[in-house]
């Protein structure tokens, strides 16, 4: 062992020093191997493993200074094994700096080229540049580094008197306006008077930096689209560096292309200067309108509102400039908000005198043909020309989705591994979880050997593949009842075909069942759950050939037909059916098909098994009308299943599903569950179905009773609106599935609705369009469900008008429309009904409800009335909430469209 191997492993950095600035190029070279050794050997401790703390800063040191070659120096000292235990800078570089100037220079360039994440401390880039005497290198690593260490308030003075003893600030100003994303910077360079912008300012007064330089580089970096990042610390230096009048009047074209583009604030900004120029007559009518253009189809209503107040006092002050400049005003009677849209009007109202030709307008008339109906015949009378109403009104809705047939299993085992490596890796849907089952369970059966061969690169990746076992020699993975997600469940299976879990213990589980305690999803997984546990169990002692229950259709229907044609395989082969397999198969074969069915019945009845009988009297019973079927329960003496219930909880409403008798009886014990009531007492915050990921397999355990799922997932979705939750994306698949769309079904839709998130009112305006689409939403009722929870404060109104937006913007106005038309009568009856004190809490929102509201009755041509609307639009003021009630209340008491 070298003297320089045994320092280092004794962590004596200040001997491991003293060493390695005494040897030679070559002593360096034959010192590598052994440090390489050691740090393979320490690459096996985790980096705070005390009893190597000391080792790992002098490798670091040792092997930065024995490498002969720049690029592996450099590779060595950014060392991600390394990065938390380094030497000290100082002593780095004490080490380094007998090393030629050229070889420093190069070694702190190829530091600062690393990416600004590596970590590459400041100082040891500057300390190699001041001895190598090279250019400083203007990247992101070390212009961020730069910004960092002179921000350091421990290196005394302020930011102005550091910056002032830097020998490169230009270099380094113009790298920092050159950096590819300043959010990484943002928090270090501050404001007020000891911040970079005030200090900047100060240094182009000086003539230190080039002011010129800086106004370009902030006005370009502006223009390049800065994200909000950029917008806080370029116009702060903007505003510091204070232009002057002929600056600001040299840059128009800028300041108009800024007020167009911008992020608000800039856009703001611009405006200001603009508006000055234009009050001082230093801008050209031509200039103004295209300012004004950019301005007046922007979204924040501020600045729209101060582009018309300023076009108002140009056009007193100049009235030949009312030609040019009165046909953008036209521009805002297509903004969304109506108040805007009263303004622009009104101020064409008062300067429409001034114009001389008709071309002018002629303009304005087509505009005006994006006015509300009450603007709109206000500006025809007006303009003394009939303005065009648009096309007849037609209600776009997405086309209703056609369910797609699942492609057959995977034809090889090699197929079967590619699916199952990229469901462990990154999860799928339901149809790639079922084929990729099947897929298992054939291969299983023809040749486990084969198959286990194939999953050979799958397996060594899972976790329990190296377990000796999770509690003193138990099974690698667990099988109880009560915690399986899908790829849990894909877990569990692969586990049982390799022998990982025992036999006998699966086989406790699928005897004894679910011992969990219930909560509001139990019943759905509990069936889940003993699939997945009585198909390991057969992996490991009798695989079948084939699943029973593998779904005809993304949805999770099965087509009976074919599963009949399953039976048949099964009979040929003398194979053991699978009671939860063949369960789950009668829960999702299709019964709706009347010819269908009957004829699968008559198979299934001929094939002679148990199996086959069942099928046949679960066909038989699918297909009767509701009076047959009653007429059957009063037959058998059983009772008709109770109405579902509503119940109140907190601001929550949910809902208690009915009994369904059907599927309490002829399926397995855990099965059962299925067919009781779901009490929303069963609901409980500390439920560990925490993962929303496994609500999709839940629908498709019932794929034509989505009220009966529904009903179970409604405490969730009551808690992306009430608690601020996430998980409203499966709202898309439940409107897509069969069965009744109920109560419960619409109390999730509303819910979704009013969730926090914006991710899941998109999945919630994407269920209501599809339930429109298919004739299966209730409007009138999802409306006064709505109303209900925005009475009760579930819902909040302004998030509401968002997924209502989204939904109208779509082309369904009058489906839109109609839910809020009967959402709106109970928060309308609230404000009525307060105290002044608490009006304005009651009314906070309600004024974008009734844009929403009115814009889709304006488009739709819907009449109608809302109780309270009148008493609103009868309130005194200005106000959004009633002028919002007047524009509803007129759209839907408009004898025809104007």
């Amino acid at each position: 062992m070298s003297a320089l191997t045994e320092a280092v492993r004794a962590g004596r950095r200040a001997e491991t020093l003293r060493v390695v600035r005494g040897l030679t190029d070559a002593e360096r070279r034959a010192c590598l191997p052994d440090l390489r050794a050691l740090r393979t050997e320490l690459r096996e401790f985790s980096p705070w493993d005390r009893r190597w703390e000391r080792v790992r800063p002098a490798l670091h040191l040792a092997g930065a200074a024995c490498h002969t070659g720049a690029a592996a120096a450099a590779a060595w000292l950014v060392a991600r094994d390394l990065r938390w235990q380094q030497a000290p800078v100082d002593t780095l570089l004490s080490a380094l700096e007998t090393r030629d100037s050229g070889w420093l220079a190069d070694v702190a360039r190829r530091l600062a080229q690393r990416p600004a994440s590596a970590g590459v401390p400041y100082e040891l880039m500057a300390g190699l540049v001041s001895r190598s005497g090279c250019e400083v290198p203007v990247t992101d690593a070390y212009v961020i580094g730069w910004v960092g260490h002179v921000g350091g308030g421990w290196r005394g003075g302020n930011v102005l008197e550091r910056l002032r003893r830097e020998p490169d600030l230009a270099a380094l100003v113009a790298g920092l306006f050159a950096l590819t994303d300043l959010s990484e910077v943002r928090w270090l360079l501050g404001d007020g008077p000891d911040g970079w912008p005030s200090a900047l300012a100060s240094l182009a007064r000086e003539g230190v930096l080039d002011r010129a330089f800086l106004v370009d580089a902030c006005v370009a970096r502006l223009l390049r689209g800065a994200d909000g990042a950029d917008h806080r610390i370029l116009l702060p230096v903007l505003t510091e560096l204070g232009l002057t009048r002929e600056e600001e009047r040299a840059r128009t074209a800028d300041w108009t292309a800024l007020a167009r583009d911008a992020a608000s604030p800039v856009a703001s900004h611009a405006q200001t200067v603009l508006g000055a120029l234009a009050l001082d007559g230093e801008l050209t009518a031509r200039q103004l309108a295209e300012a004004s253009e950019g301005l007046l189809f922007r979204g924040e209503k501020k600045l729209v509102r101060a582009q018309l107040v300023l076009l108002g006092k140009v056009l007193v002050r100049d009235p030949g400039k009312a030609a040019e400049l009165l046909p953008v005003v036209g521009q805002a009677f297509g903004h969304e908000d109506t108040q805007l849209q009263e303004r622009a009007l009104k101020l064409v109202e008062r300067h429409l005198k001034k114009l001389d030709g008709p071309e002018a307008r002629d303009e304005l008339a087509r505009c005006a043909d994006r006015l509300p109906p009450a603007l709109r015949a206000r500006a025809a009378a007006l303009l003394g020309a009939p303005v065009e109403s648009g096309a007849a009104y037609e209600e776009v809705l997405p086309p209703v989705p056609e369910p797609a047939r699942l492609a057959p299993a995977p034809a090889t085992a090699e197929e079967v591994a590619e699916e199952l490596g990229a469901l462990l890796a990154s999860g799928g849907d339901v149809a790639t979880f079922e084929r990729a089952l099947d897929g298992l369970a054939r291969h299983a059966y023809r040749d486990p050997d084969a198959l286990r061969e194939a999953l050979a690169p799958v397996v060594s990746q899972r976790w329990w593949a190296a377990a000796n076992g999770r509690y003193g020699g138990g099974p690698a993975v667990d099988t109880r009842y009560g915690h399986c997600n899908a790829q849990e469940g894909l877990d569990l299976l692969l586990a049982a075909l390799h022998g990982r879990v025992r036999p006998a213990d699966l086989l406790r589980a699928v005897n004894d069942g679910p011992s969990e305690q219930g909560c509001a999803h139990s019943a759905l997984a509990r069936v889940f759950d003993a699939r997945l546990h009585a198909l390991a169990y057969r992996l490991c002692t009798e695989p079948l050939p084939l699943l029973l229950a593998t779904p005809t259709w993304n949805t999770g229907l099965l087509d009976p037909g074919e599963l009949v044609d399953r039976l048949t395989e099964y009979r040929r082969l003398g194979a053991r059916v699978c009671p939860t397999d063949f369960g789950q198969a009668l829960l999702r074969v299709r019964a709706d098909d009347g010819a269908a069915a009957r004829d699968a019945a008559v198979r299934a009845e001929a094939l002679g098994t148990r199996e086959g009988a069942r099928l046949a009297r679960r066909l038989v019973s699918g297909t009767e009308s509701p009076a047959a079927r009653a007429a059957r329960w009063l037959r058998t003496g059983a009772t008709a299943p109770a109405a579902a219930r509503r119940h109140s909880r907190g601001p929550r409403i949910l809902v208690e599903a009915a009994e369904v008798p059907e599927l309490r009886h002829g399926f397995p014990p855990e099965f059962r569950g299925l067919g009781h009531p779901a009490s929303p007492q069963a609901w409980s915050r500390h439920c560990h179905h925490w993962d929303d990921s496994i609500r999709p397999h839940w629908l498709a355990v019932l794929p034509e009773h989505r009220e009966l799922v529904a009903a179970r997932l409604l405490p969730d979705l009551a808690a992306t609106a009430v608690d601020d939750g996430r998980g409203a994306g499966v709202l898309p698949l439940l409107a897509e599935a069969g069965g009744e769309a109920g109560d419960a079904v619409r109390l999730c839709v509303a819910y979704g609705l009013g969730a926090r998130h914006q991710e899941d009112r998109l999945a919630a305006v994407d269920a209501l369009l599809v339930l429109a689409a298919r004739g299966q939403l209730d409007t009138a009722r999802l409306g006064a469900d709505l109303g209900e929870l925005l009475g009760s404060g579930a819902v909040k109104p302004q998030r509401l008008a968002d997924s209502a937006r989204t939904a109208a913007s779509t082309g369904a106005e009058a489906t839109t429309g109609e839910v809020l038309r009967h959402a709106l009568p109970v928060p309308l009856a609230a404000l009525a009904a307060a105290r002044p004190e608490a009006a304005a809490v009651a009314a906070r929102g309600l004024g974008d409800l009734l844009a929403v509201a009115a814009e889709c009755a304006e488009r739709s041509g819907a009449r109608g009335e809302v109780p309270y609307l009148a008493e609103t639009a009868a309130r005194g003021g200005s106000s959004r909430l009633v002028t919002q009630a007047r524009r509803l209340r007129d759209a839907l008491a408009l004898e025809t469209a104007a």
